[in-house]
């Protein structure tokens, strides 16, 4: 390997631990109370090093969201073969569904842990965010074209049903089912037959 590769690849590695690092500390310790001296001396880093890649702790936390946000965008592309928009809708929800519940730490950091977007702020463009979001309002589009769901604004429907999974992850990853004696086999279920029930009121 020459070289120049070499150090790419080192490169390539030490920011890739800077951003594990973080995901960690912001997870067990909260983003407020996690610094970039606490990441530099967890992976023995100097702060020095991490400025290398990261101008502030907002940038790491910018880019540890849009990996989530790439993440599951990859996993709704795949379901772009669904030639019938409402069966795709449905396939959307439990792809959703089956992402927060396997990623709750990245869920976590998406969706729920309180933290200044002003890194988002900065970027002209949220893409994969904004990906992702655009993906459902398309796919709703298509179904109402297609007169398979009641009449309404796709972006408010894209907003009611998206609200509508992130509160179910939201009580599954939070283990608010077993305060009710529900069991995490039993959750799935209800996870699935709520959504079953959400998109049987919305179809025509």
């Amino acid at each position: 390997m020459a070289i120049k590769d070499r150090k790419e690849r080192d490169k390539l590695d030490r920011r890739k631990l800077i951003i594990e690092s973080a995901t960690k500390l912001f997870l067990e310790q909260g983003y407020e109370k996690t610094s970039i001296r606490n990441i530099a001396d967890d992976i023995e880093y100097s702060p020095a090093t991490i400025y290398l890649y990261f101008k502030e702790k907002d940038e790491i936390f910018y880019v540890i969201h849009e990996q989530g946000f790439e993440l599951l965008g990859q996993q709704f592309t795949l379901l772009s073969q669904i030639q019938n928009p409402f069966d795709r809708l449905f396939e959307m929800g439990k792809t959703y569904l089956k992402f927060g519940v396997e990623n709750p730490d990245y869920y976590d950091l998406m969706f729920i842990m309180r933290a200044p977007l002003a890194e988002i702020a900065c970027h002209a463009n949220w893409d994969a965010g904004d990906n992702a979001f655009q993906y459902l309002v398309r796919t709703i589009s298509e179904c109402l074209e297609q007169q398979m769901i009641k009449a309404g604004d796709p972006h408010t429907i894209s907003m009611s049903m998206w609200s509508f999974v992130h509160g179910l992850v939201s009580l599954r990853i939070r283990d608010r089912f077993k305060s009710l004696n529900i069991d995490d086999d039993l959750s799935e279920n209800l996870l699935l037959q709520s959504l079953d029930y959400f998109m049987q009121n919305i179809k025509v």
